[in-house]
């Protein structure tokens, strides 16, 4: 996991090279058939003195489409956007080899517009391979997931014809119980279920929790039934590869064959910058031949998307560097740490991934008053609260967390 530091100066040629690789739509090139679609200049004058010194926004004003997979093949989609197209191509490399262990160009990936896009987008590809592959019918693919999932995967059942196939989790630990696992899939196999999406969370949304998929691998390949495992990392893909050296979700690992990672969370990118990546050969089940007119076909879920997004989240990678991204994740690590300790030293029970940076309080430890003070988030807004969560972000200061800490500790011997 290296790739080297760039200053602003080299990180600003290189994404205005990109630019000019591109086609100017106010040159002097005779276009008639393709849509101009820089930014309206009465509202977005692109003369701006400051774009000089700004690629991400002369990338915004430009306004480039990426629609399609620039990994495959193909012939480019819409070549006119070739330079920039170029840049998203390096971040899919960058991402798929270094952070998450692939061998050499063996990753296909795109920008999608975020985390449940890409959730869907696996959905997506793993349904049309069960069905091509095995002839699968609707009714016979299950999507597996645990109950702390994020809610894009009843989303996504509910748009592809998946059977839900839900599984508990140990209220403690929150671990996929065994037990759970085995009655569910036993149940889906009597019903009819004979093919399975598997869905591992690296990071749930309100936890932190890691799902196990060597135990999801080996349980699915045990039971000799056709499997896919997809890993939702849309939020511990750009911290936990960093802080566990010895993380099983990389490339290295056969049971993981795709992975969602958003740039707009702990990347700190525009929102529209989800990241997903899949082994090479799978996307040509969702190839598009309707749109005929798109020289290298498209094979998303958007469609045309933003090129200035891609830029956003090379552009962060690229300014810091792996080292310097290892540094600022285990300093957020660090934070958490301390937090965890003051709480242990509290007698409040929490639930933390030590390689996360969220950290999930029981609500019996605190009032709702100070929960929503802190704006902290709760599992439930329907029911009565059993958890509230902390994000440590760069935005939280040393001072807020002990202030929160202060007040917490007067509340809890309150209680006594």
């Amino acid at each position: 996991m290296y790739w080297k530091k760039q200053s602003h100066e080299q990180i600003k040629e290189s994404i205005f090279k990109a630019l000019e690789k591109n086609l100017d739509y106010r040159g002097d090139r005779p276009i008639l058939g393709v849509p101009g679609t820089y930014l309206d200049t009465m509202e977005f004058y692109p003369d701006a003195p400051f774009l000089k010194d700004a690629p991400f926004m002369s990338a915004m004003v430009r306004n480039p489409n990426h629609i399609g997979v620039h990994t495959l093949s193909d012939q480019s989609v819409l070549e006119v956007f070739e330079g920039t197209q170029r840049v998203e191509k390096d971040l899919i490399k960058l991402v798929a080899e270094e952070i998450f262990n692939g061998d050499a160009n063996q990753q296909d990936g795109y920008v999608a517009t975020g985390g449940t896009e890409a959730n869907i987008q696996a959905m997506w590809i793993y349904r049309n391979f069960f069905r091509k592959e095995y002839g699968a019918r609707i009714g016979e693919i299950g999507l597996v997931y645990s109950q702390d999932s994020h809610y894009s995967m009843p989303k996504g059942a509910n748009l592809l014809n998946l059977t839900n196939i839900i599984l508990e989790v140990d209220p403690e630990t929150r671990e996929i119980t065994k037990a759970s696992l085995e009655s569910k899939v036993k149940t889906a196999l009597k019903d009819g279920i004979k093919y399975f999406i598997v869905v591992a969370n690296l990071s749930t949304t309100m936890f932190g929790s890691v799902d196990d998929i060597d135990m999801l691998g080996e349980y699915f390949t045990n039971i000799n039934a056709p499997f896919k495992i997809h890993v939702d990392a849309a939020y511990g893909g750009f911290i936990y590869p960093f802080t566990n050296p010895l993380s099983r979700f990389t490339f290295q690992n056969p049971y993981l064959n795709s992975i969602t990672a958003d740039g707009h969370k702990m990347l700190q990118t525009p929102y529209g910058t989800g990241l997903f990546l899949i082994r090479k050969g799978y996307f040509d089940y969702v190839k598009t031949e309707e749109a005929q007119y798109i020289p290298g076909k498209d094979y998303t879920v958007s469609g045309s998307r933003s090129g200035a997004n891609a830029i956003s989240m090379w552009m962060i990678l690229q300014i810091h560097g792996s080292e310097g991204w290892k540094y600022k994740m285990e300093m957020l690590c660090d934070q958490t740490e301390r937090i965890c300790k003051k709480l242990e030293r509290m007698g409040v029970e929490y639930f933390r991934n030590p390689y996360l940076n969220i950290i999930a309080i029981k609500a019996k430890y605190m009032s709702k008053e100070l929960a929503h003070k802190y704006y902290l988030v709760a599992d439930s807004y329907e029911h009565e609260a059993n958890w509230y969560k902390i994000v440590v972000m760069p935005h939280v200061k040393p001072g807020t967390i002990d202030m929160f800490l202060m007040e917490l500790e007067g509340e809890v011997r309150g209680r006594k």
